[in-house]
């Protein structure tokens, strides 16, 4: 509380010396040098894809099967999503399908972390080659790959990654918030100038920005959880852990796949399930909360209509939109609520 009461009692409130440390403890936590605060996950995203002068007549490969900003800031910079489809087991983008899908209009990868779990970045990166790699880690901070027999933290080893602070996240705020961190200096002080209308100094402006500064306030509260983040991933762990064991007399439900190289921080515990729709209604009438990530790849939205990507493009995740739904994996979850849960999904499916 005092941190917070010192910082209005200051009415310095953007940027500043809490963000600074914010930024230094990011950037040790994901073993890189530099780490540059903003206004959200998103525009994380955005100015990456700035900072790599991604813009018209480019392409940017990605996955559909994520949240909406990963593909609408490619769209935003000017450029074109080429979707592709994703791994079955993990969810994540596959491999395969970006080497595929490489043009010499490719001017970025951007790959995913999704539900907690890094994407293999050791092979997006060498079929990448060149090509810049944007880890859209906003589900992962904290989470790490095993890499030629090293633990690599999530954002690593991009050329940028990217983090949100929406509350919802493992490392939430008090509002919104985002990071990048990078191993590249001169792409470091072009992502702050990019946060600050384009200018290193005040009133002078080297190019077009955007005002996405990250609050102070948020700092602070960021600064104050970031020592717990470890303890809340790891008790996601043991309850993903959890369910595994019980539900694994459930043929209807099949649990999410963990590469054996991966720590996942289970931002979400994502389940298959037959029925899923019907599983989802009966749980609420039991008062337990579930959610549908994603319940429309991204390649079949409205407003990438003008992409031309029809039904079937991506068999995989949309046969996953049809199929997945997340179970409470928060940390502070008993063995009883637990308990209740597994015993809910059980009695669905007459167990």
């Amino acid at each position: 509380m005092r941190p917070l009461l010192e910082l209005v009692d200051s009415q310095l409130f953007i940027l500043g010396a809490p963000v600074e440390r914010l930024e230094k403890e990011v950037a040790e936590l994901s073993h890189t040098p530099f780490a540059v605060g903003c206004a959200s996950g998103t525009d994380a995203l955005l100015l990456a894809l700035r900072a790599l002068d991604v813009g018209p007549g480019d392409e940017v490969i990605t996955t559909p099967f994520t949240f909406f900003a990963t593909a609408g800031t490619i769209h935003n910079v000017g450029a074109k999503p080429v979707f592709v489809d994703i791994d079955p087991e993990t969810f994540n983008i596959s491999v395969d399908a970006i080497a595929a899908a490489i043009t010499p209009k490719t001017k970025a990868i951007v790959p995913v972390d999704l539900f907690g779990q890094v994407a293999p970045m050791e092979r997006i990166l060498a079929v990448a080659g060149k090509i810049p790699v944007i880890e859209d880690a906003a589900q992962s901070i904290g989470a790490r790959r095993m890499i030629d027999g090293a633990w690599r933290m999530a954002g690593e080893t991009a050329t940028i990654g990217t983090f949100s602070f929406f509350p919802s996240k493992n490392l939430g705020g008090y509002g919104d918030g985002g990071m990048m961190v990078t191993q590249d200096p001169k792409l470091a002080e072009r992502l702050k100038r990019l946060r600050m209308h384009g200018g290193a100094r005040q009133y002078y402006h080297d190019e077009v920005g955007y005002n996405s500064r990250l609050d102070a306030l948020q700092a602070v509260v960021l600064s104050a959880k970031l020592p717990h983040l470890a303890g809340w991933s790891a008790k996601r762990r043991e309850n993903a852990a959890y369910y595994v064991r019980a539900l694994a007399d459930v043929a209807e439900v099949k649990p999410p796949i963990v590469e054996r190289a991966n720590e996942s921080i289970f931002n979400q515990f994502t389940i298959r399930a037959q029925r899923r729709d019907e599983l989802q209604a009966y749980l609420k009438e039991k008062g337990i909360g579930t959610s549908v990530y994603y319940p429309l790849p991204l390649h079949l939205q409205p407003c990438f209509a003008y992409l031309g990507y029809k039904a079937g493009t991506c068999l995989v995740s949309e046969q996953a939109a049809r199929e997945v739904l997340s179970l409470p994996i928060y940390p502070e979850l008993t063995v009883g609520q637990l308990d209740e849960v597994v015993a809910a999904v059980k009695s669905f499916y007459g167990r």
